[in-house]
């Protein structure tokens, strides 16, 4: 019997990525390609969807190549994806009429501004599950059809908007199938959780055709072959899920109250509350977790903007460290930060604060501030903002979850990881597979074409690697958070509306 090899295809913010599973989730290949982030003016982010394209499909052909994989092997390909980022396309050719506009990006701050003056806040969130906010893909849609004129052509189903998986989907699969997942459909600010469908009102207030929209589909679904000119055979592709979904389901968070954090451009919290679509009063958004056989699966979820991206600032911005990794080094050099906070809030602040205006603040310095005090609380400031996302899902939820299950690059970092724990006062655990986000993708498409027999099935993959426990003294975590949100305060409404 031939093996079972399944693929993810990651696209992420600044790099694509291709990763190749065993079936017990073991990492067999892997090829990551950066691409260039495009900064047009302050608070704009955009990426070239050519360069999206191709770099997506020189992961997955090096991915296959140093892994010397035989393509006869590979079972089923999953697409898992940076969400809320924006395209829109000609129909005929397949060319996008624009740069894709990044879900970091503010421009569209303006729009949502007018869509919570007119009292349309509720009726959004009790919908989607979200908060207005320009993070999200509606007014970025709606943006680019009147910025460019294009309502008509979109009325005539000459145009296809799509996030990150829609577009992958339509140039990589044959047929060119014009869909997104559940997931994804519902990061738009334009999908309707409870009846699972795009919602006519949400349309109209953003003037959206529907002729534009992909059609939605289960997160573990085939949506056709891989075009065979990418690796020589058609090859089903059986997944399509947001990130931070696909990483949700790669942890074996498959019960209610299970939470994860993954630590990539961004940090992204989520907790699956299974059937139940539970409403955050704390600044929390309603999503999907996933959708299989036509059944949601809920979570609630928090956001920070700048994670790994503020180690990024740190290293190519400020220059104060030559690598990621050397950031624990620095951090670990100083005993604490000596009173300095930084508030990495570049594009904003997302969950629980939700606000566009904020913008990055270091506070507390003193003339013998140095180097290591602000990498350190870079670091600080990352553990910080999850903390916050965390004590909003307790109050939510009304008990605080007994661990936190990590992923992505900075989880790496044992310095963050630990005062991680410290300030929520929770057990943080690591897998030992840390690619959570492409084995989610994979599992979800190994699920559809019968890999795994059952979603339960799939969490036999998952297995722990280190766990970091609390040690920190209550009066000292209480002093530091308090200092925090002084430093947050100062941060927030910077920018004049």
């Amino acid at each position: 019997m031939a093996k079972k090899i399944l693929i993810a295809l990651d696209q992420g913010t600044t790099s694509s990525r291709a990763v190749a599973f065993d079936t017990m989730g073991h990492v067999l290949a892997s090829h990551s390609v950066e691409f260039p982030q495009i900064f047009p003016q302050p608070g704009w982010v955009e990426h070239d969807p050519n360069a999206i394209l191709a770099s997506q499909i020189t992961a997955l052909q090096q991915t296959v190549r140093v892994g010397n994989i035989d393509v006869s092997d590979i079972a089923a390909i999953g697409i898992t994806n940076q969400r809320e980022t924006t395209l829109l396309w000609e129909r005929e050719t397949g060319k996008c009429v624009y740069n894709a506009i990044v879900w970091q990006c503010r421009r569209t701050s303006h729009m949502v501004d007018k869509l919570i003056e007119d009292g349309k806040t509720e009726l959004i969130r009790e919908k989607t599950g979200l908060v207005p906010d320009a993070y999200f893909s509606g007014t970025k849609l709606a943006w680019l059809l009147e910025h460019l004129q294009l309502h008509e052509k979109a009325e005539r189903g000459e145009l296809c908007f799509g996030t990150v998986d829609s577009f992958l989907a339509w140039h990589l699969v044959q047929g060119r199938p014009h869909v997104t997942d559940a997931t994804n459909a519902g990061r738009t600010m334009l999908f309707n959780l409870t009846t699972q469908a795009w919602d006519d009102e949400l349309l109209q207030l953003l003037d959206i055709p529907k002729a534009c929209l992909p059609r939605v589909v289960d997160s573990s679904e085939i949506i056709g072959m891989l075009d065979p000119s990418i690796l020589g055979r058609p090859i089903p592709v059986a997944a399509m899920a947001g990130d931070q979904h696909a990483s949700l389901f790669g942890q074996a968070c498959l019960t209610p109250g299970m939470v994860k954090n993954t630590y990539g451009t961004g940090c992204f919290m989520l907790m699956n509350t299974g059937d139940k679509l539970v409403r955050s009063n704390h600044g929390l958004l309603s999503t999907m977790a996933w959708r299989i056989g036509g059944k949601p699966t809920y979570a609630l979820e928090g956001s920070v903007f700048m994670g790994g991206a503020t180690i990024q600032w740190l290293r190519d911005e400020m220059k104060l460290i030559s690598s990621a990794a050397e950031s624990e080094v620095v951090a670990t050099s100083v005993p604490s930060t000596g009173g300095v906070y930084l508030v990495p809030a570049f594009t904003g602040l997302g969950a629980p604060w939700w606000d566009m205006y904020s913008r990055g603040t270091l506070v507390g310095l003193t003339r013998g501030t140095g180097r290591a005090h602000v990498v350190r609380a870079a670091l600080e400031a990352i553990a910080y903002q999850s903390a916050d996302l965390m004590e909003a899902m307790a109050r939510d939820c009304g008990a605080t979850p007994g661990r936190l299950q990590v992923d992505g690059g900075a989880s790496a970092n044992g310095f963050l990881m630990q005062f991680q724990s410290d300030i929520m006062k929770v057990p943080v655990v690591r897998p030992q597979v840390m690619e959570t986000t492409a084995l989610g993708a994979a599992l979800l498409a190994g699920l559809a074409v019968g890999v795994y027999a059952s979603v339960e099935d799939t969490a036999r993959v998952w297995q722990r690697d280190l766990c970091f426990e609390p040690e920190m003294p209550d009066d000292e975590r209480e002093q530091l958070l308090k200092g925090w949100h002084r430093a947050v305060r100062r941060s927030l409404d910077w920018i004049e509306k």
